[in-house]
């Protein structure tokens, strides 16, 4: 028989293990404006600032950590609300919030509107709303507001990009990255909401982006678009490391799709609704597509980081966030199907996360490694924040709908053992 370690409960406890000391390495993050960038030693790299997106992630992290019982993770969770709703990083007269932000004191270091980073403040908003924490409700509030009014484009059926700091001028640019993390949000919003207008947009984006581009382009995902959703597959070409938009694509945001659409899927099943067809077929699509161009490729483990428009590696960091979503994938696939293939991904993923990133010396695991896997700072320098690890530590523990906050408040941890 087939090793399976999906839903075995000896495992299950060694992803409890290392949750906890995720989460108390995640409190090193604190600082007085919300949290800051954790560096690879765990201190805070202060030059960073408090980035937006930062804090949005950290009170979606510390919301769950709330409903598992974790001492401090509620007022973890309630400094990151405060810190969007009476703090420096909050527009009160223009709406919305900055990107970036000085760590204390009232200095705002970048005023421009990110929708990359507002979806993860609706993500944070809906996230601690479902956890109870107080003050989620009225970042809730503001969160939609905000995305409503100027994120999402009624006549696109899409998100738009950044705008400048008074929303008078958006970019011309379409970011697939922010709107795929605008899927993941809507998916919880409509958990917490029951409102269906949200798992209508995120069926909206993910039709387009993955259904109608990439599945047209042997499910290489387009991160870059026009504003006419045109694909731009020479963006960035000269600055191939560009944290948020690489050239190329990114097999990580494959892994990651598929399991959203996975997700995505289970919703409309328990909710009784017409269920495409497509969402399960382009999420096995994606998954062999990221395992074929970018699983252990180059001659080492891991995954490279970006490839071009023929499967070529471009940028070879072995990146943490790119497996850990492949764990994911793999979870949410073989729930789907019971294909063996995907219980055998999942083992052999999570040894690689052990045999080259788990950092047991100096905390967390360990953001990037080059293409010998020896700890590297070419596209990320330090270990930032833990919402990525949250994810492959939780999602294997509960079921594909509904989303990680709301499945924990209804009482679903463990409640898939095989």
């Amino acid at each position: 028989m087939a090793l399976n370690w999906i839903g075995m409960p000896a495992h299950d406890r060694w992803l409890e293990a290392e949750l906890d000391r995720t989460l108390e390495f995640g409190r090193r993050a604190y600082v007085p404006n919300g949290f800051g960038w954790i560096s690879n030693t765990g201190g805070i790299r202060e030059e960073m600032g408090t980035q937006l997106w930062i804090v949005g992630r950290m009170i979606h992290t510390y919301a769950a950590g709330c409903l598992l019982g974790r001492p401090g993770a509620r007022t973890m969770a309630m400094h990151g609300i405060r810190s969007l709703t009476d703090g420096v990083l909050r527009d009160r007269e223009s709406g919305g919030w900055y990107a970036v932000a000085a760590d204390e004191g009232e200095e705002v270091i970048d005023r421009k509107k990110e929708a990359y980073a507002h979806a993860f403040v609706a993500l944070g908003a809906a996230s601690a709303t479902a956890a109870e924490i107080p003050g989620a409700d009225e970042l809730l509030k503001l969160a939609v507001d905000t995305y409503n009014s100027h994120f999402w484009s009624s006549d696109e059926n899409m998100c738009v990009d950044n705008w400048d700091e008074d929303f008078s001028h958006c970019d011309d640019y379409r970011g697939g990255n922010a709107n795929m993390h605008s899927v993941e949000a809507f998916l919880v919003l409509h958990d917490v909401t029951h409102e269906n207008v949200w798992l209508d947009r995120a069926l909206s984006i993910a039709k387009l982006l993955i259904h109608t581009v990439a599945r047209a382009n042997q499910y290489r995902v387009n991160e870059h678009f026009d504003t006419h959703w045109n694909p731009l597959p020479d963006y960035n070409k000269d600055a191939p490391g560009d944290r948020f938009r690489a050239y190329g694509s990114t097999p990580g945001h494959w892994v990651e799709w598929g399991r959203l659409l996975v997700q995505m899927r289970a919703t409309l099943l328990a909710e009784g609704r017409n269920v495409p067809a497509w969402l399960l077929e382009d999420a096995e699509g994606l998954f062999a597509a990221a395992v074929r161009d970018a699983w252990s490729t180059d001659g080492a483990p891991g995954f490279v980081y970006s490839v071009d428009w023929e499967g070529r590696p471009v940028i070879r960091s072995r990146i943490r966030w790119v497996v850990v979503e492949a764990i994911g994938s793999a979870y949410a696939l073989y729930r789907a199907t019971g294909d063996q293939k995907y219980a055998d991904y999942y083992g052999e993923f999570w040894d690689f996360c052990r045999d080259y990133l788990i950092d047991y010396e100096t905390g967390s695991w360990w953001q990037e490694l080059d293409e010998h896997n020896q700890a590297a700072s070419i596209v990320w320098n330090g270990k930032q924040d833990i919402y990525h690890l949250l994810h492959c530590l939780l999602v294997p523990r509960l079921p594909l709908t509904p989303g990680l906050v709301p499945a924990l408040r209804a009482g679903l941890l463990d409640q898939n053992q095989c």
